[in-house]
């Protein structure tokens, strides 16, 4: 039980590096200042999009029989691996209201599409759905805060190596499962 929510946090903290909401959040750190205010909105965006991306692959997986629940698991990996090798636009939108509601829905419908929010939804239908919402939730929140309190040095980072790397082995992770599921292997 415990391992749902230890691989979500971790996973989700090492796939949300050089993310969209990552990277936003470090760019209005810079502009805006590195205020409590919003890392507020980046745990609250964190909780909401990964909540609900549990609560979706928790209903998908109570109807789907196993196999394809498993299956599941699988698409939602492999669409995590799609969106962590996607190219990113470097360009950060003018903030001109410097809203912390504006900051959380833009942030929220970042993080909605992301990769590491669909492993939410994977590791939810796998199983233990709630407890990977809360690492999720977690794994998100650090990795807000870690924008926020590194908005400097984050662009230094071999960001784009690092998404490519960890899309490689989501892929991986995903055809093995597909594999498995199948009965090719293992």
């Amino acid at each position: 039980m415990t391992g749902a929510f230890l691989f979500a946090l971790v996973s989700v903290f090492a796939v949300s590096l050089g993310g969209r909401d990552q990277l936003l959040a470090a760019r209005l750190a810079d502009r805006l200042g590195k205020g409590g205010g919003l890392l507020a909105v980046g745990a609250l965006a964190s909780t909401l999009s990964a909540t609900a991306m549990a609560a979706a692959g928790l209903a998908l997986a109570l109807v789907l029989p196993e196999p394809a629940a498993d299956m599941l698991v699988a698409f939602g990996l492999l669409i995590a691996a799609v969106e962590l090798a996607w190219p990113r636009r470097a360009a950060l939108p003018d903030e001109p209201t410097h809203s912390l509601f504006a900051t959380l829905i833009v942030l929220l419908a970042r993080q909605l599409g992301d990769a590491a929010r669909f492993l939410v939804f994977a590791f939810a239908a796998g199983g233990s759905a709630w407890l990977a919402g809360i690492g999720g939730a977690i794994g998100g929140t650090a990795a807000i805060a870690l924008g926020v309190f590194a908005a400097d040095e984050l662009t230094s980072w071999p960001l784009r190596a690092i998404r490519l790397v960890l899309a490689g082995l989501t892929a991986l992770a995903a055809i093995v499962i597909a594999l498995n599921v199948r009965g090719i292997i293992g």
